[in-house]
């Protein structure tokens, strides 16, 4: 019921991920990154446990192939699970069991693999791809969204989607985007909106983050 692509930018090694699906709060079951290690899709019939399991042996010092085989041999319903990653250095792989639902399918990119289950239409996961790599002059986040607006427009999922989520970590431990719709009549748009909100106030947190002191003005009521 879900729909994904994991992902890393080769200019800056950030890594993220957009994911939706028919189903409430996807990416609180889907969505796993850790910065400077990877990003991990975990989806149909879900058990999110996989992508810490598979972000640890990334960590760990495997590649993306090698840690998601270990991964998969040690998981006993393998059959119903749907797994994708990228790791901090390009390295991609996939998994889609034979029970995965539906209509499913698989693509893998230039450091990049998108992946669907229950979907309307085959073409919508390479759509995924060829729209992020069609976008490598932008941001992350707007790749991610530029591969998100294209599996909606192939099809998306056989059932009307009614969650989301757009996440990037970069060189910090926390995810510098982290942007979630767990029910709505339109995904794509809420988070649409959501990116344009925080996108010009990104690099503000930041710095609050890192140097509290060269932070600008929060620019709420009482900050004077």
């Amino acid at each position: 019921m879900t729909f994904s692509i994991v992902a890393r930018d080769a200019r800056t090694g950030a890594l993220g991920m957009v994911v939706s699906s028919s189903s409430p709060a996807v990416a609180s079951r889907c969505l796993h990154l850790r910065a400077g290690v990877g990003a991990v899709a975990s989806q149909n019939v879900t058990n999110p446990a996989l992508g810490p399991a598979l972000l640890d042996r990334l960590e760990a010092g495997l590649p993306a192939s090698a840690a998601l085989a270990t991964v998969i041999e040690h998981e006993p319903h393998a059959s119903y699970r749907q797994v994708t990653v990228v790791d901090a250095h390009g390295g991609t792989a996939e998994h889609s069991g034979e029970n995965a639902l539906g209509t499913r399918a698989s693509a893998i990119g230039d450091q990049c693999v998108a992946a669907g289950n229950l979907l309307a239409d085959e073409a919508v996961v390479p759509a995924m791809v060829t729209a992020f790599e069609g976008s490598a002059g932008e941001q992350l986040e707007h790749r991610l969204l530029a591969a998100f607006r294209a599996a909606v427009e192939a099809g998306g999922e056989a059932g009307q989607i009614r969650s989301a989520g757009l996440a990037v970590v970069d060189d910090v431990p926390w995810r510098t985007t982290d942007l979630r719709v767990d029910d709505a009549e339109d995904p794509l748009a809420e988070i649409s909106r959501l990116l344009d909100l925080w996108m010009p106030q990104k690099a503000d947190y930041r710095t609050r983050a890192l140097d509290p002191t060269a932070a600008p003005s929060y620019g709420v009521p009482g900050d004077e």
